[in-house]
C-alpha cells in the first residue's frame, strides 16, 4: 500500500505556512504585552456587581411613569403636555437680581380712551423686569389680572396671555356701566414657577400622612401605633422608608397607599388616617426668591368710564352640559354673579327646595364641597342633618328633608387626603363611589378633586382622573339622565411651595382636557369666581361667594 508523503514539495505552500506561524507568534506576544500593561498600569479591578439604583429625595422620577401607569394613551398624554406647557428660563437662575421684580414690572392700558361702551374691551400690556430694571427676555411669570369697582362690588376676570419674551397681554371685558380700574399682581415669578415645576416632579414628599394601627397584644392589652404613610407611585415608589412597608392596593383603581410597618401590629390593623406634617424642600436661595410672591405691580390706575350700550351683554342659553367655558365666564355686580355661560338664576330658600324636590344630591371631594353641603343645610327649609355618628367636618354627612323627599350627602375623596383623624373605612376613592351609584333622573353627583393633590406629581393626578372618567362614562351609559357636575379647583390664600395656585390651575387644565369630549358632564368653573372677587382669596370662599356658586349649581340642576 502506498502511503502519501507528509512533506510537500510545493515551495509556495511552505512559505505560506512559515508566514502564518510568524503571525501567530506575533499575536501571542502582543496579547501578553496588553495583559501585562493593563495589569501593571491600569490596575484591573476584580468584577463587582452593580449597586442597587438609588432614589435621592430630589430625584426627578417622573420619566419612570408610563402612560400605562396613568391609564391613558400616548396621544392623550401628548395633548395634556401641550395644554400644560408653561414657558420659563432655559437654565436655572441663581442670582436673585435676575428674577422678575414686582417693583419694577409694570402694566399699561393700550390706547386708553376717555370713555368706552358697555361690552367693549380694553387691552392691557404687562412688561416684566428683573431687579436691575432689565427687561425679561423669556416668559413664564404667573400674573393675575382683573377689572374692579369696589363701590359697585363689581369685578371680572382677565386671562393673561404669555408672549414668551417678557411681555404679556390681557383683554378685559367691560361688563358693567359706570367706572372701573385695572388690577394686576405678580403671583409667582417665572423663577418661582421653575422651582414649583422642579418639586412637582421630585420624589421629595412635601406632604406626610399618619396611619393609626390598633389591635390586641400578646397579653390581651390594647396596642396603638402611629406610623407615617404616603402614596406609592411608580415602579419604585416616591416615598421610601427603612422598614417599608404595609401596602394597601385598591383593586379597582390600582392606587397603592403604603404605611411604615408597625413594630408590634400586623398590616391589617390599620384603623384611622390623618394628615401629617409638611416638609419644606426649599434651599436658602429658593426660600428667598419665594418671599416676593403675590405682590401688586404698578401701572395705569386711571378710572375707566363705561357708558350704556343698547345691545347689552349676557346670555339666555339654558344651562346644560357641553357648553365650552368662555373667558370671562361671568362677572360680579353688587356681589351677584352674572354668568356668560348660561342663564343663571337666583334661588331663594323655597325655590331651592322646589328645585331639589325628589333629588338625591351627592357632594364628594374636600372641604369646599362640604361648604356647599353646609349652605344647603342652612338654606333648604326643614332640612335636618342625620346623626351618622361621624365628625361634623370629616363626614360622611347626610341631610334629609321629608316633605319634598330631598337627600343631600357629603363625603371626602380617597387618599391622599389632608384631614384630621378619621376612620380609614370612611375614605373612599371617587371612582369606586361612582361605580356603586345606580344613577337616574333623581341623582345629582358633584365632585371635586384638587386641593389635596397639589402636593403630589401631576402624573398621579392624571391616573386618578382617568379612573374617575372611566367610572363616569359607565354611569352615564347605564343611567344617562344622571346629572354629573365637576367643580373646578378654586384659588387659595396660600401661595407657597405647598399650596400654590399655579399647581391648582394646572390640575384644572388636566381635568378640563380629560373630560372635554365626555358627553353629559358639566364642568363648573369656580376658579374665575374666586379669582376675581374683591375679597381676599381663600381656599374656603366667603359665604356670599358660596351663595353665588350654589345659584350656579342649581341653575344646572334646574335650568330655566
Amino acid at each position: 500500500m502506498v502511503v502519501p508523503s507528509t512533506k510537500t514539495s510545493n515551495p509556495l505552500v511552505r512559505r505560506l505556512r512559515k508566514h502564518i506561524l510568524l503571525l501567530a507568534c506575533f499575536l501571542w506576544i502582543l496579547s501578553c504585552l496588553v495583559l501585562w500593561g493593563l495589569n501593571g498600569w491600569i490596575q484591573i479591578r476584580p468584577f463587582q456587581p452593580p449597586k442597587p439604583k438609588l432614589f435621592p429625595r430630589n430625584n426627578d422620577y417622573a420619566s419612570s411613569i408610563s402612560t400605562h401607569d396613568m391609564g391613558i394613551s400616548e396621544e392623550e398624554w401628548d395633548r395634556l403636555q401641550k395644554a400644560l406647557d408653561w414657558p420659563g428660563p432655559d437654565q436655572e437662575i441663581t442670582p436673585l437680581n435676575q428674577s422678575t421684580s414686582p417693583v419694577h414690572s409694570t402694566f399699561s392700558i393700550v390706547g386708553l380712551k376717555e370713555s368706552y361702551k358697555l361690552g367693549e374691551k380694553i387691552y392691557v400690556t404687562i412688561t416684566a423686569r428683573d431687579h436691575n430694571k432689565n427687561l425679561k427676555r423669556y416668559g413664564g411669570d404667573f400674573f393675575k389680572a382683573n377689572l374692579f369697582n369696589l363701590d359697585l362690588k363689581a369685578s371680572v376676570y382677565g386671562e393673561v396671555v404669555d408672549h414668551r419674551n417678557g411681555t404679556y397681554s390681557v383683554a378685559l371685558l367691560l361688563p358693567w356701566e359706570g367706572q372701573a380700574q385695572v388690577y394686576v399682581r405678580l403671583e409667582h415669578s417665572s423663577e418661582v414657577v421653575q422651582i414649583l415645576k422642579k418639586y412637582r416632579k421630585s420624589s421629595f414628599p412635601r406632604s406626610h400622612y399618619n396611619g393609626y394601627f390598633e389591635g390586641t397584644g400578646p397579653d390581651k392589652t390594647r396596642i396603638s401605633e402611629v406610623v407615617e404613610c404616603n402614596i406609592k407611585w411608580g415602579a419604585d415608589g416616591s416615598w421610601i422608608k427603612g422598614n417599608c412597608c404595609c401596602e394597601y392596593k385598591d383593586v379597582k383603581t390600582g392606587t397603592v397607599w403604603q404605611c411604615e410597618r408597625p413594630k408590634q401590629l400586623s398590616c391589617d390593623k390599620l384603623v384611622h388616617h390623618s394628615f401629617g406634617g409638611l416638609e419644606n424642600p426649599l434651599n436658602p436661595f429658593e426660600k428667598q426668591i419665594f418671599t416676593e410672591t403675590n405682590v401688586a405691580i404698578t401701572g395705569d390706575i386711571q378710572i375707566i368710564n363705561v357708558l350704556p350700550n343698547t345691545p347689552g351683554i349676557g346670555t339666555m342659553e339654558r344651562c346644560r352640559s357641553g357648553i365650552i367655558t368662555p373667558v370671562p365666564v361671568g362677572f360680579y355686580l353688587e356681589d351677584v354673579w352674572k354668568s356668560f355661560m348660561c342663564n343663571t338664576q337666583q334661588f331663594n330658600s323655597s325655590q331651592i327646595g322646589n328645585c331639589l324636590k325628589n333629588k338625591i344630591v351627592y357632594l364628594v371631594g374636600d372641604s369646599t364641597t362640604r361648604q356647599w353641603f353646609e349652605y344647603l343645610e342652612r338654606t333648604v327649609p326643614d332640612i335636618k342633618r342625620m346623626d351618622l355618628h361621624t365628625h361634623h367636618h370629616l363626614g360622611p354627612l347626610m341631610a334629609v328633608e321629608l316633605k319634598n323627599n330631598i337627600i343631600v350627602h357629603w363625603r371626602p375623596h380617597g387618599v391622599p387626603l389632608r384631614f384630621d383623624k378619621m376612620p380609614i373605612t370612611d375614605v373612599h376613592y371617587i371612582s369606586n363611589d361612582i361605580d356603586e351609584l345606580a344613577g337616574g333622573p333623581h341623582a345629582v353627583y358633584v365632585f371635586t378633586i384638587f386641593a389635596h393633590f397639589v402636593f403630589h406629581p401631576i402624573t398621579l393626578y392624571v391616573h386618578e382622573v382617568a379612573k374617575i372618567r372611566q367610572s363616569v362614562v359607565a354611569l352615564l351609559s347605564r343611567a344617562p339622565e344622571t346629572t354629573v357636575i365637576i367643580k373646578s379647583g378654586n384659588t387659595a390664600e396660600i401661595k407657597d411651595i405647598f399650596q400654590s395656585d399655579w399647581y391648582a390651575i394646572q390640575l384644572n387644565t388636566v381635568m378640563q382636557e380629560m373630560f372635554r369630549d365626555i358627553d353629559g358632564v358639566i364642568y363648573f368653573d369656580v376658579w374665575q369666581m374666586t379669582s376675581c372677587h374683591y375679597l381676599p382669596e381663600n381656599i374656603h370662599p366667603a359665604p356670599l361667594i358660596i351663595a353665588n356658586e350654589i345659584d350656579m349649581l342649581l341653575s344646572y340642576i334646574c335650568p330655566a
